[in-house]
């Protein structure tokens, strides 16, 4: 089972059989240089596994850093 996370209306990451992982952007790799890397499920893109989720200033510097570099959804028709 998965959930997206969402910053504003821009997907971060999501929540993937308990972990959280975040898409692998500059910032996201700059702030977690060490982060792991994992595939959220079979046929998709690597992410990155956050493992400081208990602290909620490191995962708000971390989707305010990201929030420039992801793409703004297509518009559904």
């Amino acid at each position: 089972m998965s959930r997206l996370i969402r910053n504003n209306d821009k997907i971060v990451g999501g929540i993937y059989d308990d972990r959280l992982l975040v898409k692998l952007t500059k910032s996201a790799v700059a702030l977690m240089p060490n982060a792991d890397r994992e595939l959220p499920y079979e046929g998709e893109n690597e992410m990155l596994l956050a493992e400081n989720v208990d602290n909620k200033n490191f995962l708000r510097e971390l989707l305010e850093a990201m929030y420039e570099e992801l793409p703004v959804p297509k518009k559904r028709k």
